[in-house]
């Protein structure tokens, strides 16, 4: 959880292949931060519906499947965000799901940085780039 390599990046692919060729309704699945587990199929994208934004750490990534995934996609933004803001939010969010305040951090400047830095190394690739203060 929170690597590249513990997503269903084929299953992603597939959707958003799907959102493109599909003249019916395409399932996506949904994320229970709660239960820390996805739920397959719990949104339901009607044909109808014209735009799609997708959100994630690993989209422009160029390895592990995932470089199928930034053709698939109109338009590109990285959000690039303080690192000190980044980290107290990740900390906020940890201790919202029941770690500690020494798990939270420990998770924040452990495996989230190491995150952070593989995904800042793909801003380059974005159409866009936004600095959030």
């Amino acid at each position: 959880m929170g690597a590249p390599d513990t997503f269903d990046v084929d299953g992603f692919v597939r959707v958003l292949a799907d959102l493109r060729m599909s003249g019916g309704p395409v399932f996506a699945p949904a994320f229970d931060r709660e239960r820390e587990e996805p739920v397959p199929d719990a949104i339901a994208i009607q044909p109808e519906v014209r735009h799609v934004v997708v959100e994630g750490n690993y989209l422009l990534l160029q390895s592990g499947g995932w470089e199928r995934v930034a053709p698939l996609l109109d338009v590109t933004v990285f959000i690039e965000l303080e690192r000190g803001i980044r980290q107290q939010r990740l900390i906020e969010r940890h201790l919202r799901f029941g770690k500690t305040l020494e798990d939270a951090t420990a998770w924040a400047l452990g495996t989230d940085e190491r995150n952070a830095l593989l995904i800042e190394a793909t801003a380059s690739r974005a159409d866009h780039v936004l600095r959030v203060d």
